[in-house]
């Protein structure tokens, strides 16, 4: 089965389609910069995109993450506490490449190459406002359902 996600950012949230039906929806958090695709902004890409990568498959769902990879730690309030000011990316990665060259493929706007994803985050941080550094977060007990549907080469559309 083929699934395609939007991504409303007016709404804050992620809609799971297979054909005309909605299978799945959740409160995300997109970029607090607003909406933008040019790199080191810190802005939300807007378009087609679709999913380059997919990482974290069979991973604990508190699973940390740098750079892709997972660190060794699993996620805790305690964890929280001795890191306040850590962004968390959690259990599951679905790491985004732009399909419209010059608006968020290649060049300065670069999806892939500004590194935005698709992310787990801590279940009681923030969704469903701008609070991002780019990346769209999701709840991770969202994440990992959403991870599911999307494999490799699934379409993810951003809109306003």
């Amino acid at each position: 089965m083929t699934y395609r996600a939007v991504i409303s950012i007016a709404e804050q949230q992620l809609s799971v389609w297979q054909d005309d039906a909605c299978v799945y929806q959740c409160p995300i958090s997109s970029a607090a910069n607003g909406v933008g695709c040019v790199r080191d902004t810190g802005c939300t890409p807007m378009g087609k995109h679709y999913v380059r990568a997919a990482i974290g498959a069979g991973m604990p769902a508190s699973t940390v993450f740098k750079a892709r990879r997972p660190t060794g730690e699993l996620w805790s309030p305690e964890l929280a506490a001795n890191h306040p000011n850590r962004d968390w990316i959690l259990g599951r990665i679905l790491w985004l490449s732009g399909m419209e060259s010059g608006i968020n493929r290649g060049g300065f706007v670069d999806t892939f190459a500004r590194y935005i994803y698709c992310h787990g985050a801590p279940d009681d941080g923030v969704t469903g406002v701008p609070a991002s550094h780019g990346c769209i977060r999701l709840r991770v007990s969202d994440i990992v359902p959403v991870f599911e549907y999307l494999a490799y080469g699934s379409i993810v559309d951003i809109r306003p």
